[in-house]
Formats: structure tokens, sequence, C-alpha cells
């Protein structure tokens, strides 16, 4: 469908206010659920016991225990990198065999 990337987009947007709220924000808990509802075994899967309080650091511009929007996106664009690279690696293994 043409509207594929709206779709994405709106449930980005619709994850993040599911999980934030009324107060529109992520706390160190709600981003703990989301990730275990929407990535589920990311968080295990870390040799880092602390992965998520790192994540939650780097989010955390504020320092105020809060993650916004634009920050949970920056999570999401790190990650979607992340499996590309992975995707993009894997696709030229299989490409030499």
């Amino acid at each position: 469908p043409k509207c594929q990337m709206q779709h994405a987009m709106k449930t980005m947007m619709f994850t993040f206010y599911k999980f934030a709220g009324d107060k529109g924000s992520l706390t160190k808990e709600d981003l703990r659920v989301l990730m275990e509802k929407k990535f589920p075994g990311f968080l295990e899967n870390q040799k880092d016991p602390l992965a998520l309080d790192k994540i939650m650091k780097d989010l955390d511009q504020c320092r105020d225990g809060k993650v916004g929007f634009q920050s949970f996106f920056s999570l999401l664009v790190g990650l979607t990198i992340a499996c590309n690279d992975y995707f993009v690696a894997h696709m030229k293994q299989k490409g030499k065999k």
C-alpha cells in the first residue's frame, strides 16, 4: 500500500502514547515494559544487566527521569539502524556461500 510509511509513523506515535499515558513521557518502568512487549527478548539478550539503565541515561536528556517522544524516536532510529546493519552483513555472508 502507498501509505505504508504513514502507517509506520502512526504506529510509533500510538505505541509511545500507549505506554506514556496522559503524562506524555516514559518513565524507566514504562520504557522497560514497552521494550519487553514490543521488542521481546531484546533486554534479556543484552550481555550487560544494566543495559536498560544505560539506555535510559542516553535518552533522558533533561535528567528528569522522563523520556519524551523525540528521545523515544531516537531509540527507534538506533534500533532500526542496528537491525539494518545486521541484515546487510547477513545478506553479504549469504552471498559468499
